[in-house]
C-alpha cells in the first residue's frame, strides 16, 4: 500500500485493551494515514476509563453506544453500520478493526469483497475465523511496551509476549514453516531462487501473517533467523533472494 493511502480505524473498546493503541497507530503508519479514528462503547461504563485517557492524545473520536438490552452488544452493531457508511460514502483505501470479537468476521469479508484491505488488531483470545479473515492480523500484546504495564507479574508476562522467537521456536511452528515454504515454492524463478518481495506479496495475498506476531519487524528477519532457506543478496546487496534449504 502507498504511504498516502487513507485508513479508517474503528475500535471496539469493549473487547480490546487501550494499552496497545500507540503500537497500533505506529504499525498502521507503515501503510498510510489513519485519517478516521473512532472508538465505540458505553462511555458511562467505568470499564472504559483506560480508553478515555487515550482519546485526546491520539485524536480518537468517541462514539457513545448505550447497552439498550442486557446481553446484547449494541457496540458491534454501531461499528458495523459506520463501517458500511464509510465504505460507500468516503474515499477510504483500507480499514483497521481493533477488536477481539469474531462477530466482525462477516464485516471483514464484506470489505474485502470491495477490494479493500482490512488490518486486524486483537488480543490473543481472538477467535481464529476473525484472524484468518483479515488481510493482516497482529496480536495487541505484541504492540504493548513493557513500561505501559503495571505490576511485576504483568510486566514479566508482557515481556515474554514481546520476545523474539528463537530459531528452534520458529522452526517448530509448523503453520509458519508451511506458509514460508509454500510462498517460496510458488514464487520460484528460472534459476531456482525466489525474490523476497514476491514471497512477501504471496504471503500477504494468502494469509493474515505479520512478522510482528513472532517478535520481528520484517519478514527478512524471520527468514534469516529461522535458517530454513539459503540467502543470497543481489543488486549491490540491496535485494534478497532465497532458496529452500532442502533443495
Amino acid at each position: 500500500m502507498e504511504k498516502d493511502n487513507k485508513i479508517a480505524l474503528l475500535i471496539d473498546c469493549d473487547n480490546v485493551s487501550a494499552k496497545a493503541i500507540d503500537g497500533v497507530i505506529n504499525e498502521l503508519a507503515k501503510y498510510g494515514v489513519v485519517n478516521i479514528r473512532k472508538a465505540y462503547g458505553n462511555w458511562k461504563s467505568p470499564q472504559l476509563q483506560g480508553w478515555e485517557e487515550k482519546l485526546h492524545p491520539f485524536a480518537i473520536i468517541p462514539v457513545q453506544q448505550f447497552a439498550y438490552t442486557t446481553g446484547k452488544n449494541a457496540t458491534d452493531a454501531a461499528m458495523i453500520i459506520d463501517a458500511m457508511d464509510l465504505l460507500y460514502s468516503q474515499q477510504i483505501d483500507a480499514f483497521a478493526l481493533m477488536t477481539s470479537d469474531s462477530d466482525f468476521t462477516p464485516l471483514v469479508m464484506r470489505i474485502l469483497a470491495n477490494g479493500l484491505k482490512v488490518f486486524g488488531f486483537g488480543e490473543k483470545k481472538t477467535p481464529l475465523p476473525f484472524i484468518k479473515a483479515c488481510s493482516q492480523f497482529i496480536f495487541t500484546e505484541k504492540l504493548v511496551e513493557n513500561d505501559d504495564v503495571s505490576g511485576t507479574g504483568e510486566t514479566e508476562c508482557n515481556s515474554s509476549s514481546n520476545k523474539k522467537l528463537s530459531r528452534n521456536e520458529l522452526r517448530k511452528d509448523s503453520g509458519l514453516v508451511k506458509l514460508l515454504r509454500t510462498a517460496v515454492e510458488q514464487t520460484i524463478e528460472d534459476d531456482g531462487w525466489s525474490h523476497l518481495g514476491r514471497v512477501g506479496q504471496y504471503i500477504s495475498n494468502n494469509s493474515s501473517f505479520s512478522p510482528v506476531n513472532y517478535g520481528y519487524k520484517k519478514l527478512s528477519d524471520i527468514i534469516r533467523v529461522s535458517d530454513l532457506f539459503k540467502v543470497e543478496m543481489r543488486k549491490n546487496n540491496s535485494v534478497m533472494y532465497i532458496k529452500d534449504e532442502r533443495k
